[in-house]
């Protein structure tokens, strides 16, 4: 079968070893199935179709552990005031403002816009979390469809709650159920995961629940976890404890759940995660747009924690959710070793792949799936193997990457979407942003 040889100037094959010079891939199907040196590549493979990428990076494509693609409609929201705090921000603005107001209609230009933000942005892999309890049922598939177009390796879930009603908590449980179902049957790219919100908006039963239908199904279970200081003190009023604590109570703090934001945690909690194996997604830029604090990222990768990096659909520009990483923990803790860039590269990648279970995805291997981005090198002083990944978070952003590919297929190519509309889908959301708007005010 012909096959495609990429030779870049620069392979970041993983984290574990220094960036190579002049080595590439060749991807058959939806495989890497060589990596070599260029000119080893060329003489073995001389029928195969050639990606000249002189002045470039091959990378694992980012893996986005985090993000609510309906998020880009609630952006310049108009506000009489600004939120005080994380629970006001939840019950005065998101809840009632955002989530209360998603429609289908709405769903299909965000998840639309999104997908080509993430694309241009590196990534070629994303985990979503959909909060719109009156959207149900239904959801899931709406997000499916529009994703499947753009061709890129997705997890989507509905973020069950009882915050509504009992009975609408059970319909969320149930779009999950349902919609991992159907994708164990179609075998794409795209699978589903179980989720609720939190432990203050769902009971003991409510979470063992989720965790029956997700062992029945062979998923990981997500949850937010301690994202302000709200949760740990109403988890210690109601519960004698704080929430991981909590968790491992239930019997269901495990390597099957993922945890989102984990801000507020002390260090009991944190070492609690790592014996139980619990995986963690850090979303450094939006835990600062709430007032939530910084998490304790640095000493959960050090207790061996598995982590990743998310956007939160705050801020999509991937780049800067890896520059906040690198440089929020260094002044909050006011040690410049603190978050290494390539432990930031790793969360991005592999350590993304890991904490969303995804297998074989993150790292540049024979075996391993083809989910790669290629990224311009002409960083303004010189990069060499001990200093590529520190000048690639600094210096890079979207504009920079000139190719990604999921599952062996091109997304982006010479910097340009190989699917969709941008100026229409951006008129698009633009109009939904505005019916949501109008339904807030």
């Amino acid at each position: 079968m012909p096959g495609i040889l990429i030779l870049p100037e620069w392979l970041i094959a993983n984290t574990d070893e220094p960036p190579r010079r002049e080595t590439g891939v060749r991807v058959v199907g939806d495989l890497i199935t060589d990596v070599a040196a260029n000119a080893e590549l060329i003489r073995s493979f001389p029928d195969d179709e050639h990606w000249e990428a002189s002045g470039q990076v091959l990378s694992p494509g980012f893996v986005n552990t985090h993000t609510h693609l309906y998020g880009v409609l609630s952006h310049g929201i108009p506000l009489s005031k600004a939120p005080d705090g994380f629970w006001p921000f939840l019950k005065d603005f998101w809840w009632p403002m955002v989530e209360d107001g998603i429609d289908h209609e709405m769903l299909r230009a965000a998840v639309e816009w999104q997908c080509q933000l993430m694309i241009h942005s590196g990534i070629s892999s994303f985990y979503d979390c959909l909060e719109a309890p009156h959207s149900l049922p239904g959801n899931l598939e709406v997000e499916s469809e529009i994703v499947k177009k753009y061709g890129l390796r997705a997890i989507l879930s509905f973020e069950a709650t009882q915050r509504v009603s009992q009975e609408n908590g059970e319909l969320g449980l149930r779009e999950n159920a349902q919609f991992i179902d159907r994708c164990h049957q179609r075998d794409g790219l795209i699978s589903g995961m179980m989720c609720y919100h939190t432990t203050f908006t769902c009971s003991a039963d409510f979470i063992r629940r989720a965790f029956e239908l997700s062992g029945a199904r062979d998923t990981l279970v997500h949850a937010h976890c301690s994202e302000g200081t709200y949760e740990p003190e109403q988890a210690l009023k109601n519960f004698g404890m704080r929430p991981i604590a909590y968790y491992d109570h239930l019997g269901v703090l495990s390597p099957n759940m993922l945890l989102s934001q984990c801000v507020q945690i002390d260090a009991d909690e944190a070492d609690l995660l790592a014996r139980r194996g619990a995986h963690v997604s850090h979303m450094p830029l939006s835990n600062c747009e709430v007032g939530a604090g910084i998490a304790p990222i640095p000493q959960l990768a050090a207790a061996g924690v598995t982590l990743g990096l998310g956007s939160d659909s705050y801020i999509d520009n991937f780049f800067e959710v890896m520059r906040g990483a690198f440089l929020i923990h260094k002044a909050n803790q006011c040690d410049p070793r603190k978050m290494p860039a390539r432990l930031v590269w790793h969360m991005a990648t592999e350590g993304g792949a890991r904490a969303l279970d995804l297998k074989n995805v993150g790292r540049i291997q024979a075996g391993w799936q083809a989910d790669l981005q290629l990224i311009e090198a002409d960083v303004p002083t010189p990069a060499g193997d001990w200093n590529l990944f520190d000048q690639l978070i600094l210096y890079r952003n979207p504009e920079h990457v000139r190719m990604v590919m999921a599952a062996g297929k091109p997304l982006l190519k010479n910097g340009r979407l190989t699917f969709g509309d941008e100026q229409q889908a951006r008129q698009a959301v633009s109009a939904q942003a505005a019916r949501l708007w109008k339904k807030a005010m």
